[in-house]
């Protein structure tokens, strides 16, 4: 299959241009072929932002249905006061990786279930752990004067992502986050803040807007993810088990 020279979404051959991300398809780029490597985390800022509206707009019921199971989900652990910090733990991040592996599959130009939301339980104990440590981490670089909380929260912003679509293990995955973030790492701390910005706008109109800000959020990460790492894997398929690099 064709793919995008920009984005790296796959195509059908005959678009003028990418449906994701707006690149040209056919001027001096040659679809069926070998086409020059682009250097990852070539594309804007911008258009991470742009690509990751394109996605949600092609599931915008499941992004927005799921939306609202996550803020159920989250109102009822409340009434747990006792566990609710664990068990949210355990839950946020399988749950947040279904943004990541609709909108993969939306890359992918498969189409999606509503089910595939959950897929990310499949990860459930190296995301878990990860979760943990990263925020052990985190939070002991906000106490050393908050700089370092900071650098790390950017350096590990892909982890997650790389133990879902990689299927590394959590350590692999932080490391692997950290030295290829690294030397963009302002950039993508702009682009935290533009996500950050977003969602303050999508807060306005007593927080409805959120319901839209946050899986396109997720869309964004994903493209930026795809951008700097490419997405390798085939979620139409069962996941196979952990590995190292």
């Amino acid at each position: 299959m064709p793919r995008c020279p920009g984005c790296g979404n796959q195509l059908n051959g005959s678009e003028p241009h990418c449906p994701a991300c707006g690149q040209s398809t056919e001027v001096g780029t040659n679809l069926h072929g070998p086409t020059p490597p682009q250097p990852p985390g070539s594309l804007p800022l911008g258009n991470y932002i742009k690509i990751g509206w394109e996605l949600f707009k092609q599931y915008p019921g499941g992004f927005v249905g799921f939306c609202l199971v996550n803020v159920v989900i989250h109102l009822a652990l409340h009434a747990l006061p006792r566990v609710s910090w664990l068990v949210s733990a355990g839950l946020s991040a399988p749950l947040f990786m279904g943004n990541f592996i609709v909108s993969a599959k939306l890359l992918q130009r498969q189409t999606p279930a509503f089910r595939d939301f959950f897929s990310g339980f499949q990860f459930f104990w190296p995301l878990f752990v990860l979760s943990l440590v990263v925020s052990v981490f985190i939070g002991i670089g906000m106490i050393l004067l908050i700089i370092p909380g900071v650098y790390l929260a950017v350096a590990y912003l892909f982890a997650s992502y790389l133990v879902v679509d990689r299927r590394l293990d959590f350590w692999p995955a932080m490391e692997l986050s950290r030295r290829t973030v690294n030397p963009r790492w302002f950039g993508y701390f702009v682009f935290t803040l533009l996500l950050a910005l977003l969602n303050l706008a999508g807060a306005v109109l007593l927080g409805l807007g959120l319901l839209v800000t946050i899986p396109w959020s997720f869309c964004a990460m994903t493209a930026a993810y795809a951008d700097l790492f490419g997405v390798q894997s085939d979620y139409t398929q069962e996941a196979p088990r952990l590995k190292t690099p």
